[in-house]
């Protein structure tokens, strides 16, 4: 009976002993598991990410073109004026005195002018006609002395006389002419009262400009952005009162990474959200790239266009940031970055076993790379960081991946030079 007992040890002993070495062996010849990504077709999309601030095309810098003292200051930092509005008020008392002292003098030349082309010209007219008439009085005069010394009724004496009183009349009606002349419409005498004239609403007008100058207006529609004056201050000629931020379609300026330009041109859409407002996107467009880069910085400045729908909170100088799409495929065999081996090789699993692929690759984003040629729809493509080398057998393990999700296995390259390019 003992020895039954025994025997019947020793066989579960032995039959434990077989089934343990038959797992071990099972377990020597099982092919280890790795981890795999399965290539499909599915759109692609290239991005980049940078900061940026809000601005408009031109900012510019109000101030007084005349030294005074500041009486008023009419507007304050956010308001909103229009062309023409007087924004602020010097003391133009002075101005005022000088304008109506200016105005006086054109009217006097004024009354002297119009008094020569009436009275003047009138008296001018009636000393030619009485200058005439003592000139043929004084000729007819002499023409009778000089009978009547022909027929000796009168002495030599009187004939000079007539002769003298004749040269008299003579001059006395050229000069009466000459004033007639000077009184008429191109006669020096108005042409000297017009120029006199000219000259003095010259005058009134530049008082009338030296008034205007007392009051700074807003050169067009804009923004108040700083107020950099208060009443009671003296100011002078280029000194900045007010900055100002004229009305014209806001935009975003961006100084992005001049290792990015050749991703970006004209018209590639972009999100864009305000780090003070993260939950309301808004839509943006690259409108211009500056030819010239900055060689401080080695940034190149990147300008994009909002459109007219943009939203109300946005401000001056606001910080925001933007996802700009540089790059999509509608449909694309793409794998992840991690799975590269080099520069243009995979490995993928191949009938149980590990091969080593050369691919042609296309449009890079974050996380994954367009292959061009290489590999098709299906192919599993090896992951993490030590996978077996080519001819291993090996026992796939799907994990789930879309580009944008780094995959179970897989390391992002943070460093990656087209992941994102931030503003310096």
């Amino acid at each position: 009976m003992a020895a039954s007992r025994r025997a019947i040890l020793w066989t579960v002993a032995a039959l434990l002993l077989a089934l343990a070495a038959g797992a071990a062996a099972w377990r020597a010849w099982r092919p280890p598991e790795v981890p795999v990504v399965r290539i499909e077709a599915a759109p692609l999309v290239r991005t980049l990410r940078f900061s940026a601030r809000v601005a408009t095309d031109s900012r510019v810098e109000v101030g007084a073109t005349v030294t005074g003292r500041v009486v008023r200051v009419r507007v304050r930092e956010g308001d909103t004026v229009d062309a023409g509005d007087v924004l602020v008020e010097l003391e133009d008392q002075e101005l005022r005195a000088a304008l109506q002292q200016a105005q006086a003098a054109e009217r006097q030349a004024q009354a002297r002018l119009a008094g020569l082309r009436s009275t003047g010209r009138q008296a001018a007219g009636a000393a030619v006609a009485q200058a005439e008439a003592q000139w043929r009085n004084a000729r007819a005069e002499l023409a009778r002395n000089e009978q009547l010394v022909a027929q000796g009724f009168v002495s030599a004496a009187r004939l000079d006389d007539a002769r003298r009183a004749l040269e008299v009349a003579a001059a006395q009606r050229e000069a009466a002419l000459a004033q007639a002349r000077a009184t008429a419409d191109r006669g020096t005498d108005v042409e000297q009262a017009s120029a006199q004239l000219a000259a003095a609403r010259a005058a009134t007008e530049a008082a009338q400009a030296r008034l205007a100058q007392s009051r700074v207006q807003a050169p067009a529609e804009a923004r108040v952005l700083a107020r950099l004056v208060e009443p009671g201050q003296i100011v002078q000629p280029g000194r900045a009162l007010l900055r100002l931020a004229l009305r014209s379609p806001r935009e975003l300026v961006a100084a992005v990474d001049e290792r990015f330009l050749e991703q970006l041109e004209p018209g590639q859409p972009a999100i864009v959200a305000a780090d003070a407002f993260p939950d309301r996107p808004f839509e943006a467009r690259v409108a211009r790239i500056a030819p010239a880069i900055d060689p401080q910085r080695g940034a190149v400045e990147v300008r994009l266009s909002l459109p007219e729908s943009a939203p109300g909170f946005l401000r001056e100088d606001m910080t925001v940031s933007v996802q700009v799409e540089t790059g999509r495929r509608e449909q694309a065999l793409a794998i992840p970055l991690a799975a590269l081996r080099g520069e243009a090789s995979v490995l993928l699993v191949d009938d149980g076993r590990v091969a080593e692929r050369a691919v042609r690759l296309g449009l890079r984003t974050l996380d994954a790379v367009e292959v061009q040629a290489g590999l098709a729809s299906g192919d599993q493509v090896l992951m993490g960081a030590d996978p077996p080398g080519p001819g291993a057998r090996v026992q796939p393990r799907p994990t789930p991946w879309t580009p944008g999700h780094v995959p179970d296995g897989g390391q992002a390259s943070a460093g990656n030079p087209v992941s994102e390019a931030f503003g310096r």
